[in-house]
């Protein structure tokens, strides 16, 4: 993985299935992207397609073959790479001469890239592509073609009625898989902090740097906050481990599950990185160097480095060069305009025009997800009018096939899911026997309906995308774009999206859109409202009142940053900004006085 590449931006996990071969299509332009580590089934699947389309043979992993997850996840990262350096080779061979792939690849460039001026400033004959050929052969590097593993999904596994070992968890056997692996490249740890799962990555010397300080396996950590970074950077650190990467993402602002801060805001959490970044390196610089001697291994001939990204969000190229340039950052994820780009994604037809066609109303905070995270959702997936025709035919809930996230053990011993059959008609028998008025009934009978089964969900959209047959009763499909999504009306290509990354062309619509900072803000405020109403039913309860009273000063901070910040150059901003509060008047009093 090459921190120094021409492109300054990278495409995040995209739900379980939507990215899973996004690299195959993006690394060989320079663009680095994340596949999903969740679902090794749907991985298989994905594996058997290319070996049919590039004519190789295909070996299946069956369920019965020992550490079959951790084996099926090393053969296609494995795979996935090797048809990437296939299509550098070609790309490399066309740079010798006139040809659709190294021009497109020299297009989509940012201006400022060398090559590009290089380039453009040659005839394009004979001698300009040998000098082009010459410059990537020394130059050039592939996207990185990165992993995701949210560290909640650990689920423990059974055999014969036992319980496996940990190391057979959902995301050590994951990350064993990536370990595994030829990638020379990065795992992205998510959902939090995992301390048996970071002691694990102890067993895999790819981790560890070479005498030349060269980490072939890199520990990406996505995070909501500095002191976060702090407290698990160091953690690593003192077992030798380097973070290599900080990828900050917006609390609300962004797809898929959504972790909101007490009301802390974008901006002045990047300002604290900004602030921050040397007392981060110092920090954890010193720790690791005493870990590595610890260890007995030799200190490398050049200190680690480490960058520092940020993504939710993000739509003009405007928002990127700032945050770029103002916070000092290293690059900038865009990730739901990309679900428009069938070019780079897995997606099926109907879900790109669901999504082209998805305004501000329909995109919405859920309660969808098993895990009971607020979780980023559109109206009207196939998923969601499957769920409630089978609820309405007395049949709520769907058969949990998958089982990634059986957590609830409310009414049987062993973990269940509380988006399947087994967990809502057990959870609905108790209800009516609450004999709740009706409209409170309906209230808590909507919340047990609305989990959904997104392990099916978020990875069936790529199956029906490469025509793999799948079965009827999973065939339905979730999407969780971000709310920035609402902006972007159309189908895409590549190029497309990336002229508009780098400001050579326009892909937003005509209607208004708000400051990406002003967006979070708002949700944010939404978020306060909500659960001021919910305070007003339960005033005594005063862990929420002292969490309400912390969210709403931290608003207020983060509201007088943006003043400061805009004051000079971006006044519409603050003026935006307060029309946006003025609709918000219970923002204006101390949570304990709306008692009175």
């Amino acid at each position: 993985m090459n921190f120094f590449k021409e492109h300054t931006f990278h495409i995040p996990v995209l739900g379980i299935g939507y990215s899973l071969d996004t690299p195959v299509k993006v690394a060989p332009y320079g663009i680095s992207s994340v596949i999903s580590l969740v679902d090794d089934a749907l991985i298989e699947d994905m594996r058997k397609f290319y070996c049919e389309k590039i004519d190789a043979p295909f070996q299946a992993i069956s369920e019965k073959v020992e550490d079959f997850r951790a084996k099926r996840i090393t053969a296609y990262l494995n795979l996935v790479d090797d048809l990437v350096n296939d299509k550098v080779d070609e790309l490399m061979q066309s740079a010798q001469k006139a040809g659709t792939e190294i021009e497109k690849y020299i297009d989509m460039l940012p201006d400022f890239a060398e090559i590009k001026q290089k380039f453009n400033l040659l005839d394009k004959g004979k001698q300009a592509y040998e000098d082009v050929s010459n410059w990537m052969n020394e130059y050039f590097n592939p996207g990185s073609i990165d992993v995701n593993i949210m560290t909640k999904l650990d689920k423990a596994n059974v055999k014969d009625g036992k319980e496996l070992p940990i190391e057979y968890n959902d995301a050590h056997a994951a990350l064993r898989g990536f370990a595994n692996s030829k990638l020379n490249s990065g795992i992205v740890f998510s959902a939090g902090m995992s301390p048996r799962l970071y002691s694990y990555l102890e067993n895999f010397k790819d981790f560890f740097p070479d005498a030349m300080g060269e980490i072939k396996k890199k520990i990406i950590l996505k995070v909501s906050d500095f002191r976060s970074a702090l407290v698990q950077g160091k953690m690593l650190a003192a077992k030798g481990l380097w973070i290599s990467e900080y990828r900050i993402e917006s609390g609300v602002n962004c797809g898929g599950h959504a972790f909101p801060t007490n009301g802390v805001l974008f901006g002045p959490i990047l300002e604290e990185f900004r602030q921050k970044r040397d007392q981060l390196y110092e920090t954890c610089i010193s720790a690791y160097k005493a870990a590595l001697q610890k260890k007995e291994i030799r200190e490398p001939a050049k200190e680690p480095e480490i960058i520092i990204t940020a993504q939710g969000g993000v739509g003009t190229t405007e928002e990127h060069q700032f945050l770029m340039d103002h916070y000092n950052l290293d690059r900038i994820g865009w990730g739901s305009p990309f679900m428009l780009v069938p070019e780079v994604v897995s997606i099926d037809k109907g879900t790109v025009d669901l999504l082209a066609d998805a305004k501000e109303k329909d995109l919405y905070f859920s309660g969808i997800s098993p895990l009971g995270v607020p979780f980023n959702s559109v109206k009207g997936t196939t998923m969601e009018f499957k769920k409630l025709e089978m609820a309405k035919a007395g049949k709520p809930g769907a058969p949990c096939t998958k089982q990634f996230l059986k957590y609830n053990t409310e009414f049987t011993e062993k973990p269940i899911c509380t988006a399947s059959r087994q967990y809502q008609t057990r959870k609905i028998k108790e209800l009516k026997k609450l004999n709740l008025p009706e409209n409170e009934y309906r209230e808590a009978y909507n919340k047990i309906i609305e989990k959904e089964c997104i392990c099916v969900g978020l990875g069936v959209a790529s199956n029906k995308a490469k025509n793999i047959p799948v079965k009827q009763h999973i065939d339905k499909v979730s999407v969780c774009p971000g709310p920035n999504i609402a902006y972007f009306s159309k189908e895409m290509t590549l190029k497309d999206m990336v002229d508009h990354i780098y400001g050579r062309k326009n892909m937003l619509d005509n209607r208004p859109r708000p400051h990406m900072f002003l967006k979070e803000l708002g949700m944010y405020l939404d978020i306060y409202k909500e659960r001021c109403e919910a305070f007003l039913k339960d005033p005594e309860n005063k862990k929420e009142k002292k969490q309400l009273s912390q969210f709403r000063k931290n608003i207020f901070e983060g509201v007088e940053y943006y003043r400061e910040l805009f004051r000079e150059k971006k006044k519409e901003v603050i003026e935006e900004m307060d029309r946006m509060l003025s609709k918000y008047p219970i923002l204006q009093k101390e949570p304990e006085a709306e008692m009175v």
